[in-house]
């Protein structure tokens, strides 16, 4: 049939044909097709609870069972009283090739049920009615609930060609076959509905872990965006500056100055226009600067008056940082810090910071909840963040559960000799300085 035709049909035209597209699909495209039924998958709900040893031999129980139903269609056959050998062993031969052909082994059935009536002058008998049965069940549950429809179909018609007309001789088998049938097609649409459902759960948990991402990554960006500003804004200005702070300078060095501060400008406002493209609908800049690690005490204050009691522990030389690994390091703190709050409640914690010639070592850890308090859940998106921060200025980062069963989040950002800012000492450093220690201990109470 063209597609025109199909297309001027009547519905019930296009249904019918639509259903013979099905039969063929199903049961004459492929007939003797090699499909040899696989093993069970040792992970399944059921299985993996079992025994390693026993495991390996369960995978196999589907084989076993259509072995053991040919088993018993061959001495039902044997019971019979005329051709016995034949009406053993020939109805069991489709029972067991629904192992690797089980289309093939449906029309096998078919066949064998004449060959049975011709020899016993009966259309079902025992071991063909058995025979029939067992074929119907394991071919439906080897392919899907439409062939089951069809094969269940073409033995009622099959029945009623060799009976002259009359169903009621096959009724039995179409009545026990039915609900086979049924049984087999419920199960089969309840175990494709939980694999599409765990599929989309996959997928869905994959677009949730990218969408994460990516809001860390645009959150980064945005507080990134006044760091890089500054820095570009004070070349600019110096640029403007510099000819004027020397005497008669030569026209290629104005020139050079001039296109320094020009690229600075474009540089400030092409930033402007990506921070724009990134910033969500409902995003406020602050108002205030991005906290650096000097914020890090009033950070603690605010903590331990929601009940989590914290100590800060400094080694080596307390000295300013490149803006941007302060700001990192801070929100590492601050994020380590949300997450002891929610998933620790009733514990305490400690942040360590080690300043080091090759860059700066942050740790922070929380001992095991305590008290009747619940954990609150969180969205998810903490450790994820502090990943991103790390990997951006290309540190190290170790998370995971301590041996008392607290949480460890430990933390290298290196910064080179060439990025250090050359800038006067906090207050932290001399104070370590005049008293000759390389640490300094700030106790839960915020007292040094």
């Amino acid at each position: 049939m063209t597609e025109t035709q199909t297309k001027t049909s009547s519905p019930e035209f296009r249904a019918a044909a639509g259903a013979m597209d099905g039969l063929r699909d199903d049961l004459l495209r492929d007939v003797f097709a090699y499909r040899p039924l696989p093993p069970m998958s040792p992970d399944g709900r059921l299985i993996r609870r079992l025994p390693e040893g026993l495991r390996k031999a369960v995978v196999w129980a589907p084989h076993a069972l259509v072995l053991f139903a040919a088993f018993i269609v061959m001495m039902i056959g044997f019971a019979e009283w005329d051709y016995r050998f034949l009406m053993g062993v020939v109805p069991a031969i489709p029972v067991v090739m629904t192992l690797i052909r089980p289309v093939a082994a449906f029309w096998a059935s078919m066949l064998v049920t004449v060959f049975c009536a011709i020899l016993t002058s009966q259309l079902w008998g025992p071991s063909a009615f058995t025979a029939q049965v067992v074929v119907l069940v394991v071919v439906a549950a080897r392919t899907r609930p439409r062939a089951a429809a069809w094969m269940w179909l073409l033995t009622l018609f099959f029945g009623m060609l060799l009976e002259g007309g009359d169903p009621s001789i096959t009724a039995p088998l179409l009545t026990l076959s039915a609900f086979a049938l049924l049984v087999v097609a419920v199960v089969q649409i309840r175990r494709d509905a939980e694999r599409e459902v765990t599929v989309q759960r996959t997928v869905t948990a994959v677009e949730r872990d990218r969408r994460t991402l990516l809001e860390e990554r645009t959150t980064i960006a945005r507080e990134l965006h006044d760091v890089v500003a500054h820095h570009m804004s004070v070349v600019a200005i110096q640029a403007e500056a510099a000819p004027y702070r020397v005497e008669n300078p030569p026209p290629e060095l104005e020139q050079a100055f001039v296109t320094i501060r020009e690229n600075a400008v474009a540089a400030l406002t092409e930033l402007r226009r990506v921070l724009g493209v990134v910033r969500a609908e409902d995003y406020e800049a602050p108002d205030a600067p991005q906290p650096t690690l000097a914020a890090l005490d009033g950070l603690l204050d605010n903590v331990r008056e929601t009940g989590l009691e914290t100590e800060k522990v400094i080694t080596g030389a307390v000295r300013e940082l490149p803006q941007g690994v302060e700001l990192s390091a801070y929100r590492i703190v601050q994020e380590a810090l949300s997450n002891s709050l929610r998933h620790a409640p009733g514990a305490s914690a400690r942040v360590e910071l080690g300043y080091v010639l090759g860059g700066l070592g942050l740790r922070v850890v929380n001992g095991p909840p305590r008290g009747l308090v619940k954990r609150s859940p969180g969205a998810g998106h903490g450790i994820t963040g502090m990943r991103e921060r790390v990997a951006m200025l290309n540190g190290e980062m170790t998370a995971g559960t301590t041996a008392d069963g607290g949480y460890e989040v430990a933390v290298f950002l290196p910064v080179p000799p060439s990025e250090q800012p050359e800038r006067p000492e906090r207050p932290e450093s001399r104070d370590t300085a005049e008293g000759n220690a390389d640490t300094v201990v700030i106790d839960r109470d915020g007292r040094a």
